[in-house]
């Protein structure tokens, strides 16, 4: 029997080609501009009055692999330090005599209180760097509105910290030399930060914004920070008001920034130093620009030089130059004073603005007074509409028909959407259940799109497919109109419905995303309008006229693939961090959220240990996973950790010793994304070898009673014989009234597990000196303190035991101390 097509099945074909090869050309497109390959990297010997991403990069290379670790506690980091403040030294001898070239190194020191997790801590910190640069012309004024950038170089436990944050400090120096090697004189000065301390919980910036002599000065800043090694640069953060986003949509000549991330941003599990600056403490004006892509090596062993995407720093580097001049010349430009003489002011408290870019290629900015407008049109053309068509020629009665089969389309697109998403992940959840090999989607990403697209578009189908005829409420006879026209006519209005009842929603959310349904339900629009017309000329079923609909929809398409794909890519990336849950769930939860995802996205596209004193109670190597894979996922491919643990093959969870979320207190609050943490017995000799003092607490004067039943005792931490020290932290348990700790002010107590209320307070800062403090008592029960100190030196056994680990397994380690007190 021959299969016979008929010529529209032909046209259909070569349609349904035209729209692979399409969608094709707008992948390639689109993976060309998130990984940067359409921007060339200038070379090192670049006109001086160019941004060198060649000469950036070698400062990366020193900071990253010529100094030995740039973590807290190390001397790498004094070493950047110096290297930092060098090479602005260098920059000041060559500077013009229209200069005026300030540096200093600033030690800080302070306490504070601060949610981060959803938990409450307390900082205390001493001895942390930060090295300035001023710029600014000879005549400047100390007063005069300044624009500082931020920039950190500690780096992560782990970590050579290329990617975060020596790409962002690298870059800063490469500013500071074109700012005076290009001849430009900034207006107002330019503050250059290279801070000491932000792996540590903002501590630096806390310092710089709380005590600096130039805090006050400040009227914008650009915070730059990285959470992979390059692609887009993008604008995660912007405030208050919609000014810095104008002047950067403005100045921007790489364009990347999208205001549904500032939507995001508070769910994210992570900080940055725009935290500081412009919600907890300075109310400044400004901009949170971080490198997204390349988060497989976000603080890992494998953030290195290497793995810098070839493009983004060129791309940061120019977009950061032309941003800082627009900001320096800009006369919104103001300090803390003339800010706050202003009040509540139009020019800073007019609601965040909407906007995004096109593929890097410029950017669409609006004000929330227009949003709200705009965003407005399309559930009111939507309302109107069925009146508008039916009205004059078949009364009000049709009208409502009509708009009924409007809703009737609208509900059946939203299961569509619906199926869409439950599909992929009923399919990722029955696949686990069958090989139980999770995230295999997680080196290669385009596995993701090959597995949960097809079952997405089958979901999406479904409603289409059960009702293929249209329940229509009109009568096609009386309209003169095919039950199919009416069918289609239904089913596009309701679609179009839907996305502008989403831009509304996320209107009255208050929320700055709903450009991408806006840009949805505005081409389709023109693309109505289009097909409407060209029926007229080639019929209601011509290949033609599907042309004419598609058309207007290219540039709406190739922005969802853009939005689309870069947000699966950045998810799939981060999916390896995102911490663990415990089994059987744990291992389909990555799975579930990028099905879910791919299917959003196809819619919108079509060591520790315990000691006492100066003895060791206990020693231990305790292990953890931050992704979804087991330990014994882990311990089955690794095959030589297992042995030197003893791990036999009948080892399970049920057997093992679990290590609590107490050996982790270091990390606290990340600590809480870990779950089926395992411990295992360690030698203690090599410890004892090794350290001739442990960190200990104990009191150094006498406590005093008050007559109204308090007591305050005072207490001396000594971090003993320890070389690295990372954090020390305190966990304090009993009737606490009082602190010496960030002005004495109590953070919200933690609760876990049913245990008693705790207070956590994080200290930091190199020095010699002993911490000093004092706790206060309501009553005369005893005051519990936890201590557990984190040192980034590692005994030999253990040195040799992360050497057996795979090189697929990036291992961090580190020594913990924990010890117990009641005062």
């Amino acid at each position: 029997m021959a299969l016979r097509l008929d010529a529209r099945d032909v046209s259909g074909f070569k349609f349904l080609f035209s729209l692979a090869i399409m969608y094709g050309l707008m992948s390639i497109l689109v993976h060309s501009v998130i990984y940067t390959k359409f921007i060339t990297p200038l070379d090192i010997d670049a006109p001086l009055d160019r941004f060198s991403e060649a000469r950036a990069i070698e400062h990366v290379r020193v900071l990253a692999h010529e100094i030995d670790g740039r973590q807290e506690g190390r001397q790498g980091l004094r070493e950047a330090a110096e290297y930092i403040k060098a090479q602005l030294e260098r920059l000041k001898e060559r500077a013009g005599s229209n200069l005026r070239i300030e540096i200093e190194e600033n030690v800080v020191a302070g306490s504070f209180n601060m949610m981060f997790l959803g938990h409450s801590i307390s900082f205390g910190y001493r001895n942390h760097t930060n090295v300035l640069m001023r710029i600014s012309s000879i005549d400047s004024q100390e007063t005069d509105p300044s624009v500082l950038m931020n920039a950190h170089f500690d780096s992560p436990l782990g970590s050579p910290g290329a990617g975060d944050c020596g790409s962002c400090v690298a870059s800063l120096l490469e500013i500071a030399r074109l700012t005076i090697d290009s001849g430009w004189v900034p207006p107002r000065p330019i503050i250059l930060l290279f801070n000491g301390a932000e792996e540590v919980f903002l501590l630096a910036a806390n310092g710089f914004v709380r005590t600096h002599k130039w805090r006050d000065s400040i009227g914008a800043f650009i915070n730059v920070e990285a959470s992979g090694s390059g692609g887009p640069d993008l604008v995660c953060q912007s405030g208050p008001g919609s000014w810095p986003s104008s002047i950067y949509a403005r100045s921007a000549i790489y364009p990347m920034a999208h205001s549904a991330a500032q939507d995001v941003f508070p769910v994210i599990p992570g900080d940055t130093d725009y935290r500081m600056f412009s919600e907890d403490y300075g109310n400044i004006p400004g901009l949170d620009i971080i490198f997204l892509l390349g988060g497989y090596y976000y603080h890992t062993s494998y953030d290195t030089v290497d793995r810098l995407i070839p493009g983004s720093m060129q791309a940061r580097g120019d977009n950061l130059y032309s941003t800082v001049k627009a900001f320096a010349e800009s006369s919104k430009l103001k300090n803390a004073h003339e800010r706050e003489s202003l009040g509540v002011s139009d020019e800073y408290n007019d609601g965040q603005a909407v906007f995004f870019d096109y593929l890097a290629w410029f950017m669409i900015f609006y004000s929330r007074r227009i949003a709200m407008v705009l965003h407005s049109i399309p559930i009111i053309i939507f309302l109107i509409m069925p009146f508008f068509s039916r009205f004059l020629n078949s009364g009000l009665r049709c009208c409502f028909s009509t708009f009924y089969d409007f809703v009737k389309g609208m509900i059946l697109h939203t299961t569509g959407m619906m199926l869409a998403i439950v599909f992929p992940v009923i399919f990722s959840v029955l696949r686990l259940l069958v090989s139980s090999y999770g995230m295999n989607w997680f080196a290669s990403p385009f596995l993701a799109f090959m597995m949960f697209t097809p079952i997405s578009l089958v979901g999406l189908l479904i409603p289409r497919t059960v009702f293929p005829g249209f329940p229509l409420s009109q009568n096609a006879s009386a309209l003169k109109m095919s039950k199919e026209e009416l069918s289609e006519e239904a089913r596009f209005w309701g679609t179009f419905g839907f996305y502008a009842l989403l831009t509304l929603a996320y209107l009255v959310a208050g929320l700055s995303g709903g450009f991408l349904s806006f840009f949805t339900s505005a081409s389709m629009l023109l693309a109505w309008i289009s097909f409407y017309l060209s029926i007229k000329f080639h019929g209601h079923h011509s290949v033609r006229s599907t042309v004419f609909y598609a058309i207007p929809l290219i540039p709406c398409l190739t922005y969802s693939v853009y939005f689309g794909g870069f947000l699966v890519q950045f998810l799939i990336e981060k999916m390896g961090m995102m911490g663990s849950l415990p089994p059987p769930y744990g291992n389909y939860i990555p799975d579930i959220v990028v099905a879910a995802i791919t299917g959003v996205v196809t819619v919108a596209i079509q060591k520790p240990l315990e000691i006492h004193a100066n003895r060791v109670v206990d020693s231990s190597y305790d292990f953890s996973v931050v992704d979804s894979n087991s330990l014994l996922f882990l311990f089955k491919h690794a095959p030589e950790v297992a042995k030197e643990l003893h791990i036999d093959p009948d080892f399970s969870f049920e057997t093992a010793k679990i290590s609590n979320q107490r050996t982790f207190l270091t990390l606290f609050p990340v600590n809480f994304l870990f779950s089926r943490s395992l411990k295992f017995p360690a030698r203690s000799d090599e410890i004892l070898k090794q350290y001739k003092q442990f960190p200990h607490v104990y009191t150094n004067k006498p406590q005093l009673t008050s007559s109204y039943g308090s007591r305050r005792v005072y207490l001396e931490l000594s971090l003993g014989s320890l070389k690295e020290v990372w954090v020390a932290v305190l966990n304090i348990t009993g009737p606490l009234s009082n602190w010496s700790f960030a002005d004495n002010k109590l953070p919200v107590p933690e609760t876990a597990e049913g245990g008693p209320p705790s207070y956590i307070c994080r200290l930091t800062g190199a020095s010699n000196e002993k911490w000093n403090f004092w706790l206060e008592a309501s009553n005369s029960g005893d005051i519990r303190v936890d201590l557990a100190v984190l040192d980034q030196v590692l005994v030999d056994e253990a040195k040799k035991l992360k050497g057996l680990f795979p090189p697929w397994a990036d291992v961090t380690a580190y020594s913990s101390f924990l010890s117990t007190y009641v005062f």
